[in-house]
């Protein structure tokens, strides 16, 4: 039910990015105004990330998935509704922010799973994000090719009130936070628990690397395949994503490896996979295929070391689980913001083969900090 639950929220962040040109046109947009659509969704997102989160040790925490879900659905009928751009802009930003229940239920998730099957657990609901944001573009760009890009939203907004009810139903009544402190401690309290807990700041950074190293493939990758010689369209390029599936079996299992007392093993597999899936993907000018399995690769890596940092994370503070996933995250999304905007300039200075080096180089750091900072190995 939190995987279903965190792939239904996470989605709705990424409605938008195949319904730009559309969105655009019906709305008479500019081509700077559509711009801004993806980028303010993020702009929620981080955020909330800072802001909503943490309430997780603070409030109950059913209410607050409820209530983030309830008001989630609000939002997208907002942009479902939206009759002007400032409008539909605020509507995207508060969809961003409220979309932060996925972390809220990953700590949860974490909080109610028995201590010796929590790596586990946190893949499994990670999978669920992970096939959520793989799915999201398919379905709104179908959605909309059949009935609209507003009918979109309403759906979305359909499907967060049946998954709120769900939740209120089968959530345990009882879950009062541990934390007695106020709000602004609250978040302040972020910064000491980075000042505090190594592993924190470890895997903090780790997740940034990672991140950064995955978007620097995926942000650039569209502009090689629709040009000559291969100009596949909108819908075949999405089709490389779908490959990214293989990574909620990268999650499922670094969670039980976790579990077992290999979480280093796993980052260091999962580190070395990511640097070496640059190898085919620096074929792409000579096959496709190359790509196909440099997607593969790379995303079962990144799963694994992510859900490997969650579980070892979550193990040293148990009160302060949803303060530890939003700094953590926090971090993911510097990463992914980063690695964005260098592949872009990068690709438009040295073409796909500066892409590569890129990537390459990020994945080396990553893999070279890990065997630094973490002393203790396999």
């Amino acid at each position: 039910m939190f995987a279903v639950a965190c792939g239904l929220a996470v989605a709705n962040v990424y409605y938008a990015q195949p319904l730009l040109e559309v969105v655009s046109a019906d709305m008479g947009l500019s081509q700077a105004v559509a711009g801004v659509i993806g980028t303010v969704t993020q702009i929620g997102y981080g955020a909330g990330l800072v802001l909503i989160v943490p309430l997780g040790d603070l409030v109950n925490r059913r209410r607050l998935v409820v209530g983030q879900t309830v008001l989630s659905a609000l939002a997208l009928v907002a942009v479902a509704l939206a009759p002007t751009a400032p409008v539909l802009l605020a509507g995207l930003m508060a969809v961003g922010a409220l979309a932060v229940v996925t972390q809220v239920l990953v700590a949860y998730s974490a909080s109610l799973a028995d201590p010796s099957e929590r790596g586990r657990i946190v893949g499994i609901v990670t999978s669920g994000i992970i096939i959520g944001i793989l799915l999201a573009r398919t379905v709104s760009g179908t959605v909309a090719d059949l009935t609209g890009w507003r009918s979109v939203y309403v759906l979305a907004a359909a499907a967060a009130l049946v998954m709120a009810a769900l939740l209120w139903t089968k959530l345990p009544r009882d879950d009062e936070p541990r934390e007695r402190i106020s709000y602004p401690r609250l978040i302040g309290s972020l910064f000491t628990l980075f000042a505090t807990v190594a592993v924190l700041r470890t895997r903090a950074v780790l997740a940034l690397l990672i991140f950064m190293g995955f978007t620097v493939l995926a942000t650039p990758m569209v502009l090689p395949l629709s040009a000559p010689p291969y100009s596949l369209s909108t819908t075949e390029v999405g089709l490389f994503g779908l490959a990214g599936a293989v990574g909620a079996l990268g999650a499922s299992h670094a969670g039980r490896l976790t579990d077992r007392g290999h979480g280093q093993r796993v980052t260091g597999i999962g580190l070395a996979v990511m640097l070496a899936s640059w190898i085919p993907i620096a074929l792409l000018p000579h096959s496709l295929w190359g790509l196909v399995i440099g997607v593969l690769v790379i995303d079962f890596g990144l799963q694994s070391v992510h859900v490997a940092n969650q579980s070892l994370i979550y193990r040293t503070r148990p009160e302060a689980q949803s303060r530890l996933t939003a700094g953590y995250m926090v971090f993911y999304s510097v990463g992914s913001a980063t690695g964005a905007i260098v592949s872009t300039v990068t690709y438009t200075h040295t073409g796909w083969a500066g892409v590569c080096v890129l990537g390459a180089t990020i994945g080396l750091i990553a893999l070279l900090f890990w065997i630094i900072a973490d002393r203790r190995r396999f």
